[in-house]
């Protein structure tokens, strides 16, 4: 996900809305009552779980922000400004989606189309049972029990192979410096090895800073979540006015990562999780 669409994804309301499908309690957990054989995913968290728990042969259609798996078939369908005539055409008896811009549910709900929409997760045990209601609607409930056990085993050994350390960062989302708290989806990550946003306390989960404000925090890294879309590098971080005086770079340790990976509330959160315990071991 790219920078712009997590801080357009964050500001959804946390809420889940189900249409067309059969649930005994659409906020915990959802059911479609047969395997759908034609789904289509508006979510690119939702397209990464469809695959990774043996759905993909049963996707006809993602939107054109999932990228990943490359075999995705990927079209151009919008998240952001969904179409009902396009998706329709795709004769899909599941549509995911992460918002329900412009009367979405409602909409496919009168095209008796099976709707889930998995707002954007607000923990990593949210993003969990996202992936788990997501395999339960594609009719895989065993492989997505599977997939978030193998996760779960996998963060744990991540996170007990790093010592835990007090120190500060800074996640870039993108040049504007937007960024992440401590308590958002991905400052959780941070805080499994008790790393501390420096943008606490600024009313947001996702707000913006100032170079200065950046500056007079000194955090002892800086992650970089905007080379992919913006062209961000260390190097030009460090000619930023002030930013040569800070820890992070006066130590080394700024750092790009992976925006999707990074961003995603889907299988790859364990991916992440490993990606900073490795920055860590190594500074």
């Amino acid at each position: 996900m790219r920078p712009k669409e997590i801080l357009t994804a964050v500001a959804l309301t946390a809420t889940l809305a189900v249409s067309g499908c059969s649930t005994p309690d659409s906020t915990t957990d959802t059911t479609v009552a047969d395997r759908p054989d034609s789904i289509v995913s508006l979510s690119p968290s939702a397209t990464e779980t469809l695959f990774a728990v043996g759905a993909g042969d049963q996707v006809v259609g993602v939107d054109s922000q999932s990228d990943y798996p490359e075999n995705a078939p990927r079209t151009e369908l919008s998240a952001y400004t969904p179409s009902l005539e396009a998706i329709v055409e795709y004769e899909p008896d599941l549509v995911i989606a992460s918002d329900d811009i412009g009367g979405l549910v409602a909409a496919l709900g009168a095209a008796d189309v099976p709707v889930l929409l998995l707002p954007a997760a607000t923990s990593i045990d949210d993003a969990y049972s996202q992936i788990e209601q997501v395999a339960d609607a594609a009719g895989h409930p065993e492989e997505g029990e599977t997939l978030v056990g193998d996760m779960r085993s996998r963060v744990d050994a991540a996170v007990a192979g790093v010592p835990a350390r007090e120190a500060t960062y800074f996640h870039e989302l993108d040049s504007m410096l937007y960024t992440v708290a401590s308590a958002s989806f991905i400052g959780q990550i941070y805080g499994l090895f008790g790393l501390t946003s420096i943008a606490d306390g600024a009313g947001s989960d996702y707000p913006q800073m100032s170079d200065e404000g950046v500056v007079a925090a000194d955090p002892d890294f800086v992650f970089l979540a905007d080379s992919q879309c913006c062209g961000v590098t260390v190097e030009s971080v460090s000619d930023r006015p002030g930013w040569n005086t800070t820890t992070a770079v006066r130590e080394g340790q700024v750092v790009v990562v992976d925006e999707d990976v990074s961003s995603r509330w889907g299988p790859r959160i364990a991916d992440q999780v490993e990606s900073v315990a490795a920055i860590l071991e190594q500074n």
